[in-house]
């Protein structure tokens, strides 16, 4: 049978990488029973690995020809066919899919495209039904965003970490893919936390103010809330007074806390 070509326009790159491979199943703690929401299986090489540690995986391929051969990359083969009891295959847009049908406490693990990653995880983080972990391998300057710190944050982390506990792992280098690609990966590994940061919050608020707040990046924070929330800067910095933050911060210094802080008195 022949292999398919990596598609460009899916940033489709296979990985084969037995250590990488397994970083990322460690970094979602897969274990024996777990169900596995896999998405861009690709070829299989990941899809394998899960099921080897024992996972149940539905395994979502927006590729209509690599959804259909996935069963016959899955090892080890019997006289029968393919070994594949404990795989499903769903050929379709994970955007699209309806993560309320998974049970409770599942997982998902991921070789995903950059210009899928930011969509993605908030389709994911706002879901009525979000993962218990999730191991995601992304470019990796992408990882370091959203595992960043307050002084590097932006709203893609500020977005994950309302949700998530994230933690970096291991880099994996442009070489090891095929096609390679332009930039080096990153394992990131995140867990759901087990009760809301924030019991009042209002979502639809925090993120109107995060986003108003970052859409001046280069400017002090009371600019930037001015501009975004249409308010003047003497509003700002009485809200930012009342918060008790500082207006003349930036907005990738400021914490999830602070961010709070400001959405409660506005």
């Amino acid at each position: 049978m022949q292999e398919p070509s990596a598609k460009k326009s899916l940033g489709q790159h296979w990985l084969n990488d037995e250590t990488s491979l397994n970083a990322i199943c460690d970094a979602a703690d897969v274990q024996d029973g777990d169900h596995v929401l896999e998405i861009g299986p690709g070829q299989g090489s990941l899809t394998n690995k899960l099921l080897q540690c024992g996972a149940h995986v539905i395994a979502i391929e927006l590729d209509e020809n690599l959804a259909e051969n996935l069963p016959h990359h899955i090892s080890p083969h019997t006289e029968d066919g393919p070994a594949c009891s404990g795989l499903e295959v769903v050929q379709g847009d994970i955007l699209k899919f309806d993560l309320t049908l998974m049970p409770p406490n599942y997982k998902i693990v991921a070789n995903i495209p950059y210009y899928l990653t930011s969509n993605l995880l908030r389709v994911i983080c706002e879901s009525s039904n979000p993962p218990a972990k999730m191991a995601l391998l992304v470019q990796k300057e992408v990882a370091q965003r959203i595992a960043a710190s307050p002084g590097s944050m932006s709203v893609l982390s500020v977005s994950v970490q309302l949700y998530y506990t994230a933690k970096l792992g291991q880099i994996v280098p442009a070489k090891l893919f095929v096609p390679p690609p332009k930039v080096d990966s990153q394992v990131i590994g995140l867990t759901l936390h087990e009760e809301p940061l924030f019991n009042d919050l209002d979502s639809k608020r925090f993120f109107q103010v995060v986003k108003a707040g970052f859409s001046g990046r280069r400017k002090k924070l009371r600019s930037s809330l001015s501009g975004g929330l249409h308010i003047s800067k003497d509003e700002a910095d009485k809200l930012l007074a009342r918060a008790k933050i500082d207006g003349s911060l930036r907005a990738q210094e400021l914490s999830l806390e602070d961010w709070h802080k400001i959405c409660k008195i506005l």
